[in-house]
Order: C-alpha cells, then sequence, then structure tokens
C-alpha cells in the first residue's frame, strides 16, 4: 500500500472502521466460538489456489482484506490471481474467486490491482465494492458474482485507485488515489439497492479532495458514524518525501468535500486507521523512528528503534496515548468481539535483512495485539514477509489484516512460503485464542 516497500523474513513461529453498519462495540464474540482476552496464536492456515491468469499458482502479493461481519465472510484483494479470495470465518474454510477483470500484478504496486474492497447491503443483498487500475472502481452483486458497473476516479495514466472506505448514511463511497503525484480521494455515489456507482465529476471541492501537502501518497480512509466524518492516514506532510517526521490524521466532510482539519502526528508516518470505542482513532504506523526522533535504519543505527502506533481522538485531534513496542505497520483492525486493535506490522523491528543496502532496516513481521480500553501493546506474534532481495520475483509482505468479532479470528494473508504449515501456494493465517476445536498443533477439529 505504501509505495515504500518493506519486507523481511520471519524465522519464528508462535505457539476502519471495521463493522460500518453493526457499530463499534455492538458485536460481542459468540459465547461458543471465541475467547475475550486470552494468549493470541497461530491456528491453522487457509490454503489459496491459483488462477488460471497466474501460472505459477502461488499468491505472493495482495493488498487490502475486509471480514463482513453479518455473513462471516472474509475478502481478499488477491493480485497474484487477479480475483478476490473469499473465506468463511466461521470454519476458517476457503469459499471462492471472484473474478472482476481485475490488473493483476504489473510488476509495480502503483499500477496493480485489485487493492481496496468493502463490502455494503444486508445479507442476500449485498454487493462488493472494489478498487483497481487505472483509476477503477467496481461494484459486483454478491448474489451472482457479476460486476454491477465500475467508474473512474480520473488520475493520471495507469495508476490505481486505492483503499476506500464507506458512509452508509449517506451512501457514500471514498477510494483514494495513493500514487498520483498529488494524493487525491473521490467521493462517489452508490445505491446500496442496486449497487450502482455514480460516475463522479472528478473536479476539486466538488467530489475530489487533493491533499496538497501529503509528500508520500495517502493511505486508508475511515467513516466515522459518531461524527458523519471520513478520516484519512497521511503518511508525510509538507517533508522531503519518505524520511519526514510529521504525519497526519486529516478530516473530510462528505457534504463539502473539504479537508475541515488535519491532526498532526509525529513520528509514525501513518498509514492503516482503525475507528476503536470512546471515538478513538488507531493510527497505524509505517515507519519506525529511534530514540533520536530520526528515521531508523536497522542494526547499523547507534540509537535504539521507538516503534510505535498512536490513538488520538476523532474530534479533537488530541493524542490519546502513544502506544510503544510495535510499529511498521499497515492495514490496522478494531475488533470489538475482544475489545482489541489488530495491526498487521510487516516493518517491525528486528534482526532480518531487508534490502540490499546496508542502511535498510531490519524487520521482523508481527500481528501486533492492543488493548483498546487500556491502549497497550498486550502481544507480538510472528507473521511471514517474503526475503529482500529475493529471486525471481515477486515477493510479498504480511501487511494486511481483519478480525471477525464472532470468534475473535485473526485473518493475516502471507505470501507462498515453507515456514508456516499450509501455505505452499499461499494462504490466509489464522490467529486467535485456541477454543474447544483448536487442538495443540494448531489444527482444527471439524
Amino acid at each position: 500500500m505504501m509505495r515504500k516497500r518493506y519486507v523481511a523474513l520471519s524465522l519464528l513461529l508462535g505457539a476502519m472502521v471495521p463493522l460500518l453498519l453493526l457499530g463499534v462495540g455492538s458485536v460481542r464474540a459468540d459465547e461458543d466460538n471465541g475467547s475475550n482476552g486470552g494468549a493470541v496464536r497461530f491456528l491453522r492456515s487457509v490454503p489459496v489456489p491459483g488462477s488460471a491468469f497466474n501460472p505459477s499458482g502461488k499468491m505472493f502479493v495482495f493488498d487490502i482484506s475486509w471480514v463482513d461481519q453479518a455473513t462471516q465472510l472474509y475478502y481478499l484483494a488477491d493480485r497474484s490471481n487477479a480475483v478476490i479470495d473469499v473465506v468463511d470465518t466461521k470454519t476458517d474454510t476457503f469459499v471462492k474467486q471472484i473474478a472482476g477483470g481485475f490488473k493483476g500484478f504489473t510488476g509495480n504496486n502503483d499500477t496493480s490491482g485489485p487493492n481496496g474492497v468493502v463490502v455494503i447491503g444486508r445479507p442476500g443483498h449485498q454487493f462488493l465494492i472494489v478498487t483497481d487500475a487505472p483509476s477503477r472502481v467496481v461494484s459486483i452483486n454478491l448474489q451472482t458474482d457479476t460486476i454491477v458497473n465500475e467508474v473512474s476516479t480520473g488520475g493520471a495514466d495507469g495508476f490505481r485507485a486505492d483503499e476506500l472506505a464507506y458512509d452508509p448514511v449517506d451512501n457514500l463511497l471514498l477510494p483514494v488515489n495513493n500514487a498520483d503525484d498529488k494524493p487525491f480521494a473521490t467521493l462517489i455515489k452508490v445505491n446500496p439497492q442496486t449497487g450502482v456507482l455514480t460516475q463522479p465529476k472528478n473536479i476539486e471541492g466538488v467530489d475530489r479532495i487533493t491533499f496538497t501537502d501529503a509528500t508520500n501518497g495517502a493511505e486508508q480512509p475511515v467513516w466515522d458514524p459518531g461524527t458523519g466524518m471520513f478520516y484519512i492516514s497521511i503518511p508525510e506532510i509538507n517533508g522531503p518525501g519518505g524520511k519526514g517526521d510529521t504525519g497526519a490524521v486529516k478530516r473530510i466532510n462528505p457534504h463539502t468535500a473539504k479537508v475541515e482539519k488535519t491532526f498532526e502526528v509525529k513520528h509514525c508516518q501513518p498509514a492503516g486507521l482503525a475507528l476503536g470505542p470512546h471515538g478513538d482513532l488507531l493510527a497505524g504506523c509505517s515507519v519506525i523512528f529511534n530514540t533520536a526522533g530520526t528515521v531508523w535504519l536497522g542494526l547499523n543505527d547507534p540509537n535504539t528503534a521507538a516503534p510505535i502506533q498512536v490513538v488520538l481522538d476523532a474530534k479533537t485531534g488530541a493524542i490519546d496515548k502513544i502506544v510503544a513496542g510495535v510499529g511498521g505497520s499497515d492495514e490496522v483492525w478494531f475488533n470489538p468481539g475482544d475489545g482489541r486493535y489488530y495491526t498487521a506490522s510487516r516493518a517491525n523491528p528486528g534482526a532480518v535483512p531487508n534490502g540490499a543496502s546496508p542502511t535498510s532496516p531490519t524487520t521482523d513481521p508481527v500481528l501486533g495485539v492492543i488493548d483498546a480500553e487500556s491502549r497497550t501493546l498486550v502481544q507480538l506474534v510472528p507473521t511471514f514477509n517474503t526475503p529482500n532481495p529475493t529471486q525471481p520475483p515477486p515477493r510479498g509482505t504480511a501487511h494486511s489484516v481483519a478480525v471477525n468479532a464472532h470468534n475473535n479470528h485473526a485473518f493475516v494473508p502471507l505470501p507462498a512460503n515453507n515456514v508456516f504449515p499450509g501455505c505452499l501456494t499461499g494462504c490466509i493465517a489464522v490467529f486467535g485464542a485456541p477454543r474447544n476445536g483448536d487442538d495443540e498443533e494448531g489444527n482444527h477439529d471439524r
């Protein structure tokens, strides 16, 4: 998602508003299907099959994922196979792949797709909204898996529409073109009864919002029912283009198509963004800074890494808490089922080489687990990145996460590897607190 590429090899294998229509805190784990507050560990893998688009038969490259809490189905933007992968999160089993004429992986994330995913509507009458390249937003009827229609956000030639959020009150989508020279977001009307998207005018101040001070792209948007506003992570503002210490979360008024507020966030470069309890926003910090306040350079850095995530107030922008101990995140997710945030921290600091340059920060990818009430880090669980550099390409990183609030299972797609069981062709790793049916080896008795 960030134009920077964070990569690493984990040698360890341990022991958005999500829920827009249901509301934050409205779902708790089913009594017999989940565990609140227990230690999270790897439970099992859901292997991802290849597609006709993908001669290798292996998934390496993917982007955003989403769990629809009403149906308990998980959707993953799978670029290697140029499809949306669907998993039943009640049984942790693969269901199907949905084609949509997606671009697939071109060798450059900025021109690839699919990218962002969100589900709108009620069970039995749902539509999957997917972003793609070039500047493409697609509506798919989930009753028939056929395309309803598509629109364009009008970005520069070849560049993708990336992450997106949905406002179910005004029936507005907010996809982001992150790779354009000045990144921008677009307000798109969607009919929740038919799934039809209205082609935006792509005019600034009408339905386009350009982030003129953004110097390293634009990332995850969310919609907050408490304020009725969209929010978006901006990794860097008025910086050098990748190593600046100041980023922001911006608040967007969907009725005026304007940024109302810019909340600065230091030493973070926000990427992921999730709406939690009490009007909190968790900004997933994508870049690791050190104790001196500069970008951490890895094991050769004379200063200690200081990875963080940042919790801020959606109304005022005040920093409620700096959560130390985990960073290098992309997608982050709040799970009301157990009251925890989950961070896909592909670039958490560690000892694994991440690039040929001696100044490339070394990493160990993890799934971070943060208690949303106390705003404290409670656990790090190892995940997996393919090595950097790797031959032959492509390679992938564990930068995506979504959680089923009914059983508290966290789903983290992993590139093809022989470290996690059942992942030789790529997989979706399932993490959670063990319960009845989860044996000592992380297998599921059916």
